[in-house]
């Protein structure tokens, strides 16, 4: 037996169908963590043969194999034996009570070469159904189910033990395996087949002293008898046929009569029909109904034409709904045009007003963002005109700052500081929003102007917008000349700078001569290098809280620029939606058709309105006649069958009349102009032959009374003749009858006759019979004594241990490369001849762990051939999970040289990874909250 295509569906812990493929794998490992359902596997493959699982205890205990929660499940396995297919399926099912039940269960025999996909549907002939599948399944593959159980699930643990065993031990466990205690039901055998002989000797024996009547001289005595008998049954024919032409007689008489009496029941049986007096009248008036009923059905479906004609001459109400739909929708479109525009002009005016203060926002956030740049730069200023030292190179224009011998810049002669023209001072003036400064060579006009003096921002002089000459000293409105200092607001002299080069805080600007510090514009002053004698100049520098108002009135200034962006582009969107649904309304305006005038649409409305109401009226009273005509029909198809009715039945009457009577005075033929005249003619001939027919019954029974009278005296006459040889009479005494009893009564002599003869070789037999059965017992009395004893038990199992270390032996060594080899020691100890050590014997008891295991596999092999020969698969489920890892590869080896020797199927049952990776297909099990998996790997 060997399984091709295994099927589960809600069995054991598998929920969803799956299919597992045998057919093109040799060897294979199921694999998977404890519990995931790899022994369930084989659960399903045991129970679709045999209907019952080895671990579920009871053979027939079956509510194992659904789970709590499943309802219905079923098991199919396809598989091959002795060359044929085979596909078997198991369909369980829980009733209302919780009850685990077969549904169906059938074995089929298949075609072969089918693919595996089509193979259910290629049934060569149904074998079994329901109980007997198992006893099938026996049958085909030749292995009862503890023998299965036993040979495709190989019992490995067992034969550890079996190897390491003590001999009583041994001789238990081999009485086990092998099922030896068969010869103890033989011993019990033998005691029942004992006592059977026995008392079959005894039944013999009575039988034998019931048969002592059957002698010689009985046996001559029916002899003649039935000579006798047989003497008379050859004179008794021409009597016998006298009584036949009797009987004949009378029957040929009892016919006529019957032939009579029939006819006579015949001609009273014709009955005149209810109504058929009136039929032909009610025929008439259901005629002329019809015919009224057709012409008023004529002169409404006239009206109803005209009215049709009416109504189409004003043509469809679909023009003039659609023109009265338009008028209706340019009144709405208009009405939302005119509101639309109004919204649209509104949005319009509000985006001006917007659009100003989105201008005057941005202005202030503008002049916001330019005084804290000039606070900042004035800040900047200050901090770097606190740190320079006479001398030392400027950091802004490179040049070395002037000290107490540095001479003054000299000054030109036009645009002096003491002329005080703005025009000076901002020729070299840099960009304030750049940041950049002027040197000496981009200055326009800086050697022929006084200095750095700046223009008063209030049109006077004073401390931040005095003009400074050559060498002069500003006061509050002054001008400073050559080398001087500047006051509160700035100062300039030949080869000053300024300190930043930007605007000052009264809006001065730096001269000829003057550096941008730090390429940033300086706030309220600008820093100066000293003049002569000084060494630091000291500048007034804008507060912290100054520049925090500025920033702060900067992001006041944006945020009220944001909102008035924000709220111009609202109106914005909004102007240009109502712009576009103006335009909108005004295409779909433009699309309506012209208008028309509203009271005319109307009335024609009203007209077509009108004419469909005398329509629907006409249409209607054409309808109600048309139903009154076809009752009217109906009526008169129901009196036409009526009349035909009545006229079949008066010719059926007439025909069986016919059929009947003589050829001389036949039925009169039928009135076919009136129905009643016809079935009274019929009627008056039938009272004439009823009279008749009662004359001629009358003569019948006469006839009939003498030949009964014949019949009676010639069967008294034979009676007397079968009396005279005692042969008893039957109770009518026909002549069949009194044949009957003469032929029985010789049979009965015949039989008699034969009954002792048989007694007599009976006797003989039994004679014989009593001498067998007597050998017989004492034999199985014998053979029961001897199975008793226990040194048969012993001899047994010493000689089936024989046979089977023999066969093991030459399994392991192939399993073994020709190393191992099994043997038998004189104390019956098993022995291992270990090949690589010049054949030495030693016990199995000192073989490794691997070595263990293929001498164990071997053993386990040996019985499984001795068992089930030519079984095409085993599964091996064995603990590999203990095994050491060297121990471990020589059970890989093993199980490969197994595989790749024999023409078998070979499958493992391991959760051992190591072992599982050396197998080259693998069906990986595993199992989540829906249930187990099973997935194939490898080629």
């Amino acid at each position: 037996m060997r399984p091709l295509l295994l099927r589960l569906d809600h069995f054991g812990s598998f929920r969803d169908p799956v299919d597992v493929d045998f057919s093109d794998v040799d060897y294979f490992a199921l694999t998977g963590p404890t519990g995931a359902g790899k022994s369930t596997i084989i659960d399903a493959l045991c129970f679709a043969l045999y209907g019952t699982v080895p671990r579920w205890g009871r053979e027939n205990v079956i509510a194992h194999a659904l789970a709590p929660s499943v309802a219905a499940g079923k098991v199919a396995l396809l598989f091959e034996s002795d060359g044929r297919r085979y596909g078997v399926v198991r369909a369980l099912v829980r009733d209302g009570k919780g009850t685990v039940r077969t549904k169906e269960a059938r074995i089929d025999e298949l075609a072969g070469g089918v693919p595996l996909g089509e193979a259910w549907e290629a049934v060569v002939r149904p074998l079994a159904e329901g109980e007997h599948v198992t006893a099938e399944v026996q049958r085909v593959t030749g292995l009862e189910y503890r023998f299965f159980t036993q040979c495709v699930v190989l019992p490995q643990g067992r034969f550890a033990e079996f190897l390491h065993a003590a001999p009583r031990e041994r001789q238990d466990l081999l009485v086990q395996l092998l099922d030896a205690d068969v010869y103890e039901a033989i011993r019990q055998r033998a005691v029942r087949e004992e006592e059977t002989a026995r008392t079959s000797a005894s039944l013999a024996r009575d039988e034998l002293g019931k048969l002592s009547g059957a002698t010689a001289e009985l046996e001559e005595q029916l002899d003649g008898r039935l000579s006798a008998l047989r003497r008379l049954a050859a004179t008794l024919d021409a009597d016998l046929d006298l009584l036949r032409a009797r009987e004949s007689e009378i029957r040929r008489a009892t016919r006529e009569r019957a032939a009579v009496a029939e006819r006579q029941a015949a001609l009273a049986a014709p009955r005149m029909p209810d109504g058929v007096a009136t039929l032909s009248s009610a025929r008439r008036a259901a005629a002329e109904a019809v015919t009224s009923l057709l012409d008023e059905v004529a002169t409404l479906e006239a009206d109803e034409h005209e009215a049709d004609e009416a109504l189409a001459a004003l043509g469809g109400r679909e023009r003039p709904q659609a023109a009265l739909t338009a008028l209706d929708s340019r009144d709405r479109l208009t009405a939302q045009m005119e509101s639309a525009r109004a919204q649209a002009r509104s949005a319009a005016e509000s985006l001006e007003s917007l659009r100003s203060a989105l201008q005057e926002a941005e202005s202030a956030m503008a002049e916001a963002d330019r005084r804290r740049d000039r606070l900042r730069d004035a800040h900047a200023a200050a901090d770097l005109a606190s740190r320079l030292t006479p001398g030392d190179p400027c950091p802004v224009c490179l040049r070395p700052t002037p000290g107490e011998n540095t001479p003054p810049r000299p000054t030109a002669p036009t645009g002096s500081a003491a002329s005080g023209t703005p025009a000076a001072t901002t020729a070299g003036a840099e960009d304030p929003r750049t940041g950049g400064h002027a040197d000496a060579e981009s200055r326009a006009g800086a050697e022929s102007r006084a200095g750095a003096g700046g223009h008063a921002g209030a049109g006077g002089h004073a401390d931040a917008g005095g003009h400074a000459d050559a060498g002069g000293h500003a006061d509050a409105g002054g001008h400073a000349d050559a080398g001087s200092h500047t006051g509160a607001g700035s100062h300039t002299g030949a080869g000053s700078h300024t300190g930043a080069g930007s605007r000052a805080g009264a809006g001065g600007h730096a001269g000829a001569g003057s550096h941008a510090g730090a390429g940033s514009r300086a706030g309220a002053a600008v820093h100066a290098h000293a003049g002569a004698g000084a060494s630091r100049v000291v500048v007034r520098a804008p507060g912290a809280a100054e520049i925090r108002a500025a920033e702060g009135a900067l992001a006041a200034a944006r945020k009220e620029a944001e909102r008035a962006r924000t709220a111009y582009a609202k109106g914005e969107t909004s102007a240009g939606m109502y712009a576009t649904q103006v335009t909108r309304l005004e295409a779909e305006l433009a699309a309506l058709p012209p208008a028309v005038d509203r009271a005319a649409v109307e009335g024609r409305l009203a007209a077509i309105a009108k004419a469909e109401a005398v329509a629907a009226e006409a249409r209607s009273a054409v309808r109600a006649a048309r139903s009154r005509l076809r009752q009217a029909q109906t009526e008169a198809e129901r009196a036409d069958r009526r009349a035909a009715d009545a006229w079949r039945t008066l010719e059926t009457a007439r025909d069986r009349l016919l059929a009947l009577g003589s050829h001389d005075d036949p039925p009169p033929p039928l009135a076919r102009d009136d129905l009643h005249r016809a079935w009274t003619d019929l009627l008056a001939w039938r009272d004439e032959a009823a009279r008749a027919a009662t004359a001629a019954l009358a003569e019948r029974d006469e006839e009939l009374a003498a030949a009964t009278a014949g019949l009676s005296r010639e069967r008294a006459r034979l009676a007397e003749r079968l009396r005279e040889h005692e042969v008893p009479l039957p109770g009518e005494g026909t002549p069949e009858q009194l044949g009957a009893a003469v032929a029985g009564e010789v049979a009965r002599v015949e039989s008699r006759l034969e009954r002792v003869r048989e007694a007599r070789e009976r006797a003989a037999e039994l004679a014989e019979e009593l001498t067998a059965k007597e050998h017989a017992a004492k034999v199985a009395h014998e053979l029961a004594l001897r199975l008793r004893a226990n040194a048969f038990e012993r001899w047994l199992c010493a000689e089936a241990l024989a046979v089977l270390v023999t066969t093991a032996s030459g399994l392991l060594r192939e399993l073994s490369d020709g190393q191992y080899e099994l043997a038998l020691s004189d104390r019956t100890e098993i022995e291992v001849i270990d090949h690589a050590e010049a054949g030495m014997r030693r016990s199995a008891r000192t073989l490794s762990g691997g070595e263990t295991f293929q001498a164990a596999l071997a053993l386990a092999l040996a019985l499984s051939d001795a068992v089930a020969r030519g079984l095409d698969s085993i599964f091996l489920d064995e603990g590999f999970g203990t095994l050491d890892p060297a121990t471990l590869d020589t059970v890989a080896t093993t199980l490969e040289r197994l595989a790749a020797g024999q023409e078998r199927m070979v499958g493992v049952v391991t959760h051992v990874p190591a072992l599982a990776e050396r197998v080259p297909v693998r069906f990986e099990v595993r199992r989540d909250t829906k249930g187990s998996h099973v997935r194939k790997v490898g080629p």
